[in-house]
């Protein structure tokens, strides 16, 4: 299929997990791509040579998404390099977990800044070429813990809220310029960093989630997929959920 065909997309954080999992996707769905990596250079730079065998235009740049000026710089960049871009996936994210009353000021600052203000610089930055060219769509990874919170994930889950609400102001802000804006809200997700979590408590998760498994990056990826694409033309402002029924 080519649903994506045509399209450039500039995806952040794409190094791995679910970012690479949606370049891989991305790629096989016809789209020129665009990805940042930050500190995993030699997995950046691998996925690089692996997507480049689909023979599409595929470029990686190492770039730090929560700086304000290296973000300008880099969708002037990707536009001096693609031609333009038609889609923006706000990905790139950390956690620093930690119950509050032993949380860190630096824990607090750093999640919101790599979280929510990298949104800001990306989606702030990319809005001229948008208009510009009168379309575009914005996706923006927010999460299950942004619409119910978490014990021990306080500043991650303002984050991702806030990601929700600046969503939506978005979808507001630019729907008359045909530029859409929606988040995607991942749930219990299979990656390395979910990995790192001991097995009893994973299946005491899965058991809680009305379709008894976590869920594959490809999953979030084909999720992805349809708000970059044309099929999507008619949503906005929208938090698509994909957790396994978990939020029902």
């Amino acid at each position: 299929m080519d649903l994506l065909k045509g399209k450039v997309v500039l995806i952040t954080g794409a190094s791995r997990g679910i970012g690479r999992a949606m370049a891989q996707k991305f790629v096989q769905e016809g789209a020129s791509l665009a990805f940042t990596y930050l500190s995993s250079v030699e997995k950046g730079q691998a996925l690089e040579e692996e997507l480049r065998a689909f023979g599409g235009q595929v470029k990686g740049y190492r770039s730090d998404a929560s700086d304000y000026k290296a973000a300008e710089e880099l969708i002037g960049q990707v536009v001096a390099d693609f031609g333009r871009i038609d889609v923006l996936v706000n990905n790139a994210g950390i956690t620093k977990d930690g119950l509050l009353m032993r949380m860190t000021e630096e824990q607090w600052d750093t999640v919101i800044t790599v979280n929510l203000k990298s949104v800001f610089n990306l989606t702030k930055a990319v809005i001229k070429p948008m208009m510009k060219a009168k379309s575009g769509s914005i996706i923006n990874l927010t999460s299950v813990v942004g619409i119910r919170g978490n014990a021990g994930q306080a500043n991650y889950a303002a984050s991702k809220a806030g990601i929700i609400g600046f969503t939506k102001s978005v979808a507001l802000e630019l729907g008359s310029r045909n530029i859409r804006s929606n988040a995607i809200a991942p749930g219990f997700i299979e990656t390395e960093m979910t990995g790192e979590i001991n097995e009893k408590a994973v299946e005491e998760w899965k058991q809680q989630i009305p379709l008894k498994r976590g869920g594959q990056p490809e999953e979030v990826a084909d999720c992805a997929v349809f708000l970059a694409s044309d099929l999507s033309r008619y949503i906005t402002g929208q938090v698509l959920q994909v957790d396994g029924g978990m939020l029902t």
